[in-house]
């Protein structure tokens, strides 16, 4: 059995009081104080993750370009220096690789940000589809660390950290260097929890470093560390995909409900056919947002019935802490995908009613 990956804070977090578990190949904290306590710190004050097991691919060169265009089905070619987009990445039948961000670093330069247990696959994926381009493609996650501060106080902790004002870094923009703890590091405004918030990337060696200087920066805030757990419910009620869950090699983009970031128009590119074919045909199945009407959980795997038949499959489900309430996200068939459809989830061998409501579950006011 090979043993788990330790992250550069894996001593810090034994430190700050982190309970380490096992979480796609690497030790990671689940949590410190709590999950709930955590999860409203990032709601109404600020936490501070660990995400430097996500993976680092750099791309460049005078084909880098064409060469994400045809691998990935978002418009690379609107990015701007200095912009992240994000973007699905598709197998030829329009079935999903990964979802990943993409940070244009300049003309034909790019920094791209993929899911942690993706890394190998969706390095090796990258290379096989690299052909003819005039590109190179440099896997640099080991040298990279990177952690995130989510939070409505995050913008205060880092302007007091970079000694400048981030007011007019807009969401989904970043500063390629920026001086923080004496060092250069690439900031930017994004996020994986529906709320405002930065991701800091430094050097493994200056990850312990930079945490500790931030824990200390946010102490006026009431800055919490934050850990696996809260992380999921964040994004849950966000609902914001989870790879593996909401989007995999059997879920496309479009069953997911991106497609805002599937340009069918743009040039070739990785399954454009199969999607295209999906958005023609219409879709067999949708991703939905429901609230549990009875009481119980729903989670991953539980079947989705209605009239004694399977009807779908939960993705992802939880308690809200934000809303106090059970919500869950299902692929289901799509004649049952409408707002306000009654069916029920089977939650340990009985049928517990729940209702298809309006994404996301939770909204932030006042975005950037």
């Amino acid at each position: 059995m090979v043993e788990a990956k330790k992250t550069p804070l894996y001593e810090t977090h034994l430190k700050y009081g982190g309970r380490m578990v096992e979480f796609g190949g690497w030790y990671l904290p689940v949590q410190y104080a709590g999950i709930k306590e955590e999860h409203q710190a990032v709601r109404n004050k600020a936490g501070l993750f660990d995400v430097s097991h996500m993976g680092e691919v750099r791309v460049w060169g005078s084909g880098a370009l064409a060469f994400l265009q045809k691998l990935v089905t978002n418009d690379v070619s609107r990015l701007l220096t200095n912009q992240v987009q994000y973007t699905p990445m598709c197998y030829p039948d329009g079935t999903t690789v990964d979802d990943l961000l993409i940070y244009k670093i300049e003309e034909q330069d790019y920094l791209l940000v993929v899911n942690a247990a993706n890394i190998e696959k969706d390095f090796s994926w990258m290379v096989e589809n690299s052909g003819d381009f005039a590109v190179q493609i440099s896997n640099v996650s080991e040298q990279t660390a990177q952690l995130a501060l989510q939070g409505p106080m995050a913008e205060q902790i880092m302007t007091k950290l970079t000694g400048s004002s981030l007011a007019d870094l807009k969401y989904y923009w970043f500063i390629p260097e920026t001086n923080i703890i004496g060092k250069k590091m690439l900031l930017s405004r994004t996020g994986y929890t529906g709320e405002d918030g930065f991701e800091i990337y430094c050097s493994a060696e200056d990850a312990a470093s930079l945490w500790d200087a931030i824990m200390e920066a946010g102490k006026p805030f009431g800055i919490s560390p934050a850990g696996l757990g809260c992380r999921d419910t964040l994004r849950f009620e966000a609902c914001l995909p989870l790879y593996g869950h909401e989007l995999s090699a059997a879920i496309s983009p479009l069953e997911a409900g991106l497609n805002a970031f599937v340009k069918l128009d743009k040039a070739d590119f990785n399954g454009q056919g199969a999607l295209r074919e999906q958005k023609t045909n219409g879709l067999k199945r949708k991703i939905v947002g429901f609230a549990m009407v009875d009481r119980g959980i729903a989670r991953a795997e539980y079947p989705v019935v209605l009239d004694g038949r399977r009807i779908g499959t939960v993705t992802s489900g939880s308690y809200s802490p934000t809303l106090d309430k059970n919500f869950g996200l299902a692929l289901v068939e799509a004649d049952y995908a409408k707002i306000g459809q009654k069916f029920s989830v089977e939650i340990r061998g009985k049928d517990v009613a729940a209702q298809v409501v309006q994404k996301p579950f939770y909204n932030r006011k006042g975005t950037k």
